[in-house]
């Protein structure tokens, strides 16, 4: 898991987010996600009060690719202001930047709204866009998710949004805190460590390496680690890499054996045997049933 995508898991975990989160649901009648820079998954899929038709079209990559490409169009306008964005579907969406600093490292993000009440021609032309791209659900259920997906004015659209921004602001000033408790908590050697491995994940990681790189004895490095984190060197490196690999597999483009090497993994056999072994399950079945999910 890269450094970004640490830091927005922390943020995601707190009380406050979660708070947050459920009050927002409750008072827009909106989902809402907060995920990293980098993503390559429909943040929304799964969340409270998801729109049903957006849930379809994250069943089939065909489909999936055109909202992940919306995705990257929001995110790209949003890296220093809120924005919306209009889909390939006609729904509406809005991201927040969170930023530390001067830099982005996430985006809270709602909507899966219409602006206007959809019309029979544009649910025709959805629906060959759909199949063309293989989503084979029931034209039944397509047209009952498609026509009672929320119509919100976009200026009520861009007030939800900013609320996200104001929100965004206050789990910023959250991160900081929860980096200055852990700066104080934790050995700095292990803040170090735990630093050089996020910076270097997708190189050959040894515990020898990584002593090295910040001056300290493999032998001391290798008890204070596991003393500090509750895990060897060798099962949080793995750890890492699997998260990075789960957010990965999200892209049906790539092949599993790519993502193993990409997130560092020498072999696919040990990729298979680890991911199975922390996750449950093979990357493959994962695939399918983040596709179900």
């Amino acid at each position: 898991m890269n450094e970004n995508a640490t830091l927005v898991a922390s943020l995601a975990r707190s009380d406050l987010y979660r708070s947050f989160s459920t009050a927002y649901n409750e008072a827009t009648g909106l989902p809402l996600a907060i995920r990293p820079v980098e993503c390559w998954q429909a943040p929304m899929h799964g969340q409270r009060k998801e729109s049903a038709f957006c849930a379809l079209m994250a069943t089939r990559s065909g489909t999936c690719a055109a909202c992940l490409q919306a995705q990257e169009r929001l995110t790209k306008a949003a890296m220093e202001r809120p924005a919306t964005n209009v889909c390939q579907r006609g729904l509406s969406e809005g991201a927040a930047p969170i930023r530390l600093g001067e830099k982005t490292i996430g985006f809270l993000q709602t909507g899966q709204v219409r602006r206007n009440k959809p019309t029979e021609e544009q649910f025709q032309r959805v629906l060959s866009q759909v199949r063309a791209a293989g989503l084979e659900t029931p034209e039944a259920e397509l047209r009952s998710s498609y026509f009672q997906v929320p119509i919100m004015p976009p200026r009520q659209l861009e007030s939800a949004v900013q609320l996200l921004d104001i929100f965004a602001r206050h789990l910023a000033l959250k991160l900081n805190e929860m980096m200055l408790q852990a700066a104080s908590t934790e050995p700095p050697l292990v803040v170090r460590a735990r630093q050089y491995i996020r910076e270097h994940l997708t190189e050959p990681l040894t515990l020898d390496a990584v002593a090295k790189a910040i001056h300290t004895s493999k032998f001391n490095l290798c008890k204070v680690f596991k003393k500090a984190t509750g895990q060897t060197f060798t099962e949080y490196v793995a750890r890492l890499r699997t998260e990075e690999a789960k957010t990965r597999l999200a892209d049906r483009q790539r092949r599993v054996s790519e993502v193993a090497y990409d997130v560092g993994f020498q072999s696919l056999t040990h990729f298979n045997r680890v991911f199975r072994e922390l996750v449950g399950l093979s990357p493959s079945g994962y695939r399918e049933q983040c596709g179900r999910a």
